[in-house]
This record gives C-alpha cells, sequence and structure tokens, in this order.
C-alpha cells in the first residue's frame, strides 16, 4: 500500500507540467482569439468607410474612362466587402467555437485537480492506516510472545497491551466529495469551512437630533469631538478599512495578469470598488482606542488574511497590511482628517496605500478621495466621492489617472461617474476605464488617440480616443436581504464584528461599546463607550507622568508615545513617507495563544 501511495502521489505531480502546457495553449489560444476579434472590428469599420466614399464617387456620375474606372474599383471593392465579411463571420465562429471548448477545458482541468487532490488525501489517510494496523498487529504479536514464553499473562493483561498499541490509531475514513471541505497541510484532518453568520440585530428606531450636537462643531475636528453611539455603526474604523478586501479576487485576478498594463485594470478597479460598500453607510464607524486591532483571517475561504492595529491617537492613524497565498500584499497608513462645513462634513483620508504583485514585482501606489456627507443640517443624509487619483507602478512606469466626478443637480451625466486612462510610462493611452464607483467599472483597449475640440474655459484641447467595445471589469454585489435595517452592511461586514475564539484582547470583536451597541442596547453603549475613553485617557496622563520623570527631553517625549505592538515606524522606500509597516509576530503570537505582551485597553 505505501508503494502504491508513493508512485500513485509521485505520477499525480508529474501530471504537473501537463497541466501547465495545457494552461499555456490556452492562454495563447485566447491571445490570438483576441487578435482576430481586434482585425474583425478595424475591418468592419474601415470597410465601411470605404464603401461610403465609393458610393460618394458614384453619385457625381461622371462620363468616360473615369467613369469606368470609378465603376471598375466599386465592382472590386465590393467583392472585397463580400470575402471579408465571409472571413469575419468565420472569424467570429471560430471565436464562439474556441471560447466555448477553452470554458469546458478549464473545467475538465479543475475538476481533474480536484479529483487528483481528493485522491492524494485518501491515499494519504490509508498509508496512515496501513501503518497504525502494522504497529497495532506488532504490539499484539508481542503480546502474544509474552504468553507464550511466560504461561503467567491473563486475558486482562494481553487486551491492555493490544489497546496500548492502537490508542492512536484513528477511526477509517471517508472520502467527502462536497467541495466545502479543505485542508491546509496534508498532515490535518479535514475541517469543513466556518459557517460565516448572515444577520445581526436590527437597528434600534432612537430619534437624536444630529444638529444640537453639531451646530457647535463647526470648523472643528471631529476626531477630537465625543459623539453618542447613535450617530454610529456597530464597526470599529480598523474594520471599515478591512472592508477595502471586499473584492480581493480582483487583486487575485491582477496577479494573473501577463500584462502590467492589464493588471493597472485590475488595481483600478479595485482601488474603486472599496467605495461601493459606503453608497447608503451613513453611519459612523467607531473611533479605534489606541493599540486596538482587528484580525481578518479568512486565508482558508479566501487566500488572505489582514490586520490592522491603531497606531497614533491624535491624529488618529491606523495601519493595515493584508498578504495573500494568491501572490499579492496589500499595506496602507491611513490617517482621517474631517471637518464639519455646516451643511456638509468632509472626510479627507490621508495615506498612500500600496499593492505588491509578487511573480512580477509590479509595485503600485494610490491616495483615497475625499468623502462628503450631505444633507446634516436638514434632509436625508447621502454620501459622495469626488476627488481624482492616479495609481502609479512604480515597477514599469506605467500611470493611471481616474476622475470621481461630483455630484451636480445640473449636470447630464450619470451619478457617481468614475472615469480613467491607463498609460505606460511613455504617456501612450492603452485602456480606457468608465463607470461608476456604486455599481460597476469597465475597460476598452485603446486602437487610436487625437487632439479634438477645446475643454471648457481652460482652452485646453480633448483627446478623443478610439476603441474597441468595452467589457466588464468589477460589478457591485447585491446587498444582503433586510440589508436596510442592519445599517446597510454587505455579505462581508456582517461578519466582521462576529465574536471568534482566539483572537487578541486587543481586538475590536472584544470592545464592549460596541458590542452593546450591535446588541441594541445603546444607553448602556454610551455609558461603556465613556469609560473606555476616560480609560485611554488616564492611561495617557500616566505615559506623560512617567516621561516626565525623565531627565532627557528626547526621552521625555519617547515615553510620551506608546509604540505599537506589530507594526514599526520607519520610512517608506518608495513614497519617502515616514509610516508604520507591520513587522511580524502576530499570526506566531495566536498560533501559541499567548498574548501576555498586548496592552490592557478594553
Amino acid at each position: 500500500l505505501n508503494t502504491c501511495y508513493n508512485n500513485t502521489f509521485y505520477d499525480s505531480q508529474g501530471g504537473g507540467p501537463q497541466n501547465l502546457e495545457a494552461q499555456s495553449t490556452l492562454r495563447t489560444l485566447g491571445s490570438k482569439v483576441e487578435d482576430l476579434s481586434t482585425c474583425n472590428d478595424l475591418i468592419s469599420k474601415h470597410g465601411s468607410a470605404l464603401q461610403r466614399s465609393l458610393s460618394e464617387l458614384d453619385s457625381l456620375r461622371l462620363t468616360g474612362e473615369a467613369g469606368d474606372k470609378i465603376r471598375q474599383v466599386t465592382e472590386r471593392a465590393t467583392l472585397f466587402r463580400i470575402t471579408s465579411n465571409a472571413m469575419i463571420n468565420a472569424c467570429r465562429d471560430f471565436l464562439a467555437l474556441a471560447q466555448s471548448h477553452s470554458k469546458r477545458w478549464q473545467k475538465a482541468l479543475q475538476a481533474e485537480r480536484e479529483q487528483r487532490v481528493r485522491l492524494e488525501e485518501a491515499l494519504e489517510q490509508l498509508a496512515k492506516q496501513h501503518n497504525h494496523l502494522e504497529r497495532a498487529f506488532r504490539g499484539a504479536a508481542q503480546a502474544h510472545s509474552i504468553v507464550d514464553n511466560k504461561g503467567e499473562a491473563s486475558d486482562e493483561d494481553d487486551d491492555n497491551e493490544f489497546f496500548d498499541a492502537m490508542e492512536d490509531a484513528p477511526e477509517f475514513i471517508t472520502v467527502p466529495a462536497d467541495p466545502q471541505f479543505h485542508k491546509s497541510s496534508p498532515s490535518q484532518e479535514l475541517v469543513p469551512l466556518r459557517k460565516r453568520r448572515t444577520r445581526i440585530p436590527d437597528k434600534p428606531n432612537y430619534s437624536l437630533n444630529l444638529w444640537s450636537i453639531m451646530k457647535n462643531c463647526i470648523g472643528k475636528d471631529l476626531s477630537k469631538i465625543p459623539m453618542p453611539v447613535n450617530f454610529n455603526e456597530p464597526i470599529s474604523m480598523l474594520q471599515r478599512l478591512s472592508e477595502d478586501l471586499e473584492y480581493h479576487e480582483l487583486l487575485d485576478k491582477a496577479a494573473k495578469c501577463h500584462s502590467s498594463l492589464e493588471q493597472m485594470c485590475y488595481v483600478a478597479a479595485f482601488c474603486v470598488s472599496a467605495y461601493s460598500t459606503t453608497v447608503y453607510r451613513t453611519g459612523k464607524p467607531f473611533n479605534p482606542l489606541l493599540g486596538e486591532t482587528y484580525e481578518l483571517d479568512r486565508r482558508r475561504e479566501s487566500g488572505y488574511r489582514s490586520l490592522c492595529e491603531q497606531v497614533s491617537h491624535h491624529p488618529p492613524a491606523a495601519a493595515h497590511h493584508a498578504i495573500s497565498d494568491r501572490g499579492w500584499t496589500l499595506r496602507q497608513e491611513i490617517t482621517v482628517a474631517s471637518k464639519f462645513r455646516g451643511k456638509y462634513l468632509s472626510i479627507m483620508p490621508l495615506g498612500t496605500i500600496h499593492a505588491i504583485f509578487e511573480k512580477s514585482s509590479n509595485h503600485y501606489t494610490w491616495k483615497k478621495v475625499t468623502t462628503t456627507v450631505h444633507n446634516i443640517i436638514v434632509g436625508k443624509l447621502w454620501i459622495d466621492q469626488s476627488g481624482e487619483i492616479d495609481i502609479v507602478n512604480h515597477t514599469t512606469g506605467d500611470r493611471c489617472h481616474l476622475k470621481f466626478a461630483p455630484y451636480s443637480y445640473f449636470s447630464r451625466d450619470v451619478a457617481r461617474k468614475v472615469t480613467g486612462v491607463v498609460m505606460d510610462k511613455d504617456g501612450k493611452a492603452h485602456y480606457v476605464l468608465s463607470g461608476t464607483w456604486d455599481e460597476k467599472m469597465e475597460f476598452s483597449r485603446v486602437m487610436q488617440s487625437s487632439r479634438g475640440g477645446e475643454n471648457g474655459t481652460e482652452g485646453k484641447q480633448k483627446t478623443v480616443y478610439q476603441t474597441l467595445k468595452a467589457r466588464e471589469l468589477w460589478k457591485r454585489n447585491p446587498l444582503p436581504d433586510g440589508a436596510e435595517s442592519m445599517y446597510y452592511f454587505t455579505a462581508l461586514a456582517l461578519t466582521l464584528n462576529e465574536p471568534e475564539e482566539g483572537v487578541a484582547p486587543t481586538d475590536s470583536r472584544r470592545r464592549p461599546d460596541q458590542r452593546l451597541m450591535e446588541d441594541g442596547r445603546w444607553d448602556e453603549a454610551n455609558g461603556e463607550k465613556q469609560r473606555l475613553e476616560e480609560k485611554q485617557r488616564s492611561a495617557r496622563r500616566e505615559r506623560e507622568r512617567e516621561a516626565a520623570s525623565q531627565r532627557a527631553s528626547s526621552q521625555s517625549e519617547e515615553g510620551k508615545r506608546r509604540k505599537p505592538l506589530w507594526f514599526e515606524s520607519c520610512e517608506d522606500q518608495i513614497t519617502g513617507e515616514q509610516v508604520h509597516i507591520y513587522k511580524g509576530g502576530y499570526w506566531e503570537t495566536k498560533e501559541l495563544g499567548s498574548w501576555e505582551g498586548c496592552p490592557d485597553i478594553f
């Protein structure tokens, strides 16, 4: 059985290059089909233009040799059009056939891969059982040998000896075909994926006059103003930051791209998708306490895990690090500045987001746009996103410029519109992006660009792009049933505050005021919120007293600041900014369950 298992495992591994070759063939075929599709569009476009020009010449009714020549050219052009149409139709048939076969082959390859994994798991378990049975048999044989030699061993002793040998033998296994079963390594038992919650308690109907509180806050930074939980949603800013990973599959797709320009399109779509969760979310997330953390471990379901830590309180700053088994890393440090302007509230995230892809070493950076909450004084609150984003690939020099159009009552454009252009290092446009930040994004390959008319009062010339048919990059997932009574949370957001065993004692899930608010006990939550904020102020005063006892002023300043536990301050090599980078150790500490170094913040 061991020999059989080893040989089977070797053969299944040996099939790897064949799978890779098949995938490479599919990619090459897909590239050729894309070229045919491009030629198809060009022939149709230029053929129609040629036919129109010839028709115009023919309408001039010229006589003599010129007329004969025009009729001759027209006849040849007609023959060319008929032949081209036949070729285009054949190409279209080939395209449809190739696409259908490509999907079939991919499904077949995936099925074979999954079957191979299940067989490997079954063979490994059988080999283990075989070893256990051999050990058990040897143990029983030894017991019988003792009985034969001494003639004094009782049946009870014989049974005890046998069961000692069988003590760690597992039960016989069955191989599940259900895809919900996965395993993280060959040595672990098969464990079903955790079922996440799909509901939280409905939001209570508490009435509170927002203007009565906000009227004294005009022009001030809201992070320094105590606010009741009535204006919050039951998650922290760290959890809200983790929601950027709602559409992580866009980064998964980007990691597989062979073209850096196409990869840029998926990175841009990911950048835009982070705002789709905000469209109805007028509630304010809880300000994290200094040293508060939040982990989002979705490695088994989606291949990634994420960690956030509040690294500064004034100004409030959160550091975030996410890494995926599918070839990408995302990191950011965000400081939120907010100002109340009377009729609206402006929220300005400061800091740079980094996306790094392992295979290509492409390193992208971008910043966030301004979020505005309207109708603070009267009317229904609503959210808008506006500004411009430059996404830069520091490895290749590629760029993408995105524009988030602010809402205007007089504009004829679709609301929440986003447009963008992907350019190489020389400034040549390759893709045009279009869509909305709350619904979907599409991309089109640029075939030709030219300067057009003037653009508004500035007198600048517009660039006109001739593109192929647009393709979908990203589309927003529908909200869960009953989302309007659950703070308009997405399916991911509903799981963010779900209690989990083994998380750090500083994790946002353990924050008592936030938990009370989620349970609908808002009065108790307000009292608990005041207690936590006073505890934080007392801890800061204590640090300042300790710093004052130090003689050197530099030591005093160091004493005032509490060092983050999982992130360290350094200069970013790409942007030159002073940032906090994940230094490691969190997941290893969780594995050990050793949280002694964590501060008592709750």
